[in-house]
């Protein structure tokens, strides 16, 4: 049965202490959507809303947020990343707009809290440029789609409402 790593013998939270791990490569990567209307999605795919390019300026926040994740999660470890990679689809048969984070380092501990530090913030930037033309968007779907790195190996969501965990260390697509 698995614990809670975040608190100590005297179920009071605590920084879990890494330095006896393994400096292995970590990636994750995680995904979330924002949902929002017909206008908002032609605006942006035909680059006139008034703030200007919203992807230039969401994948920079979202980098920025993947970045300082240990400023905003009280327990998370201050990492050194090597990657951040944020990335945007426009999908307008669902009105929405798919967002990935991926984030990599060579490192003791996994980098999970940060791709989805840098999702969120790069979807709050989306909203908060799209706002004024669609104060109802909402996002959804905020999930870890792959992880790696460390003695676990290799998992990969299932996309389902339940996960699954392998060992296996293949990357997706192989």
């Amino acid at each position: 049965m698995a614990t809670f790593s975040h608190l100590n013998a005297g179920g009071e939270a605590n920084m879990v202490d890494v330095s006896d791990k393994a400096v292995t490569v970590r990636e994750a990567t995680a995904q979330g959507y924002l949902y929002t209307s017909p206008e908002v999605i032609d605006q942006i795919s035909n680059a006139t809303i008034a703030k200007g390019d919203v992807f230039a300026v969401a994948r920079i926040a979202g980098i920025q947020g993947a970045k300082r994740c240990a400023d905003l999660i009280p327990l998370c470890h201050p990492l050194a990343l090597s990657k951040v990679d944020v990335n945007f689809a426009i999908e307008p048969e669902n009105n929405r707009i798919k967002t990935t984070c991926f984030c990599k380092l060579n490192g003791k501990t996994g980098v999970e809290m940060e791709a989805l530090t840098g999702v969120n913030v790069a979807l709050l930037t989306l909203f908060d440029m799209c706002k004024a033309i669609d104060p109802g968007m909402r996002l959804e779907g905020i999930q870890v789609l792959d992880k790696k790195g460390g003695k676990t190996g290799h998992w990969k969501s299932d996309n389902e409402s339940t996960s699954s965990h392998t060992n296996d260390k293949k990357t997706l697509g192989e």
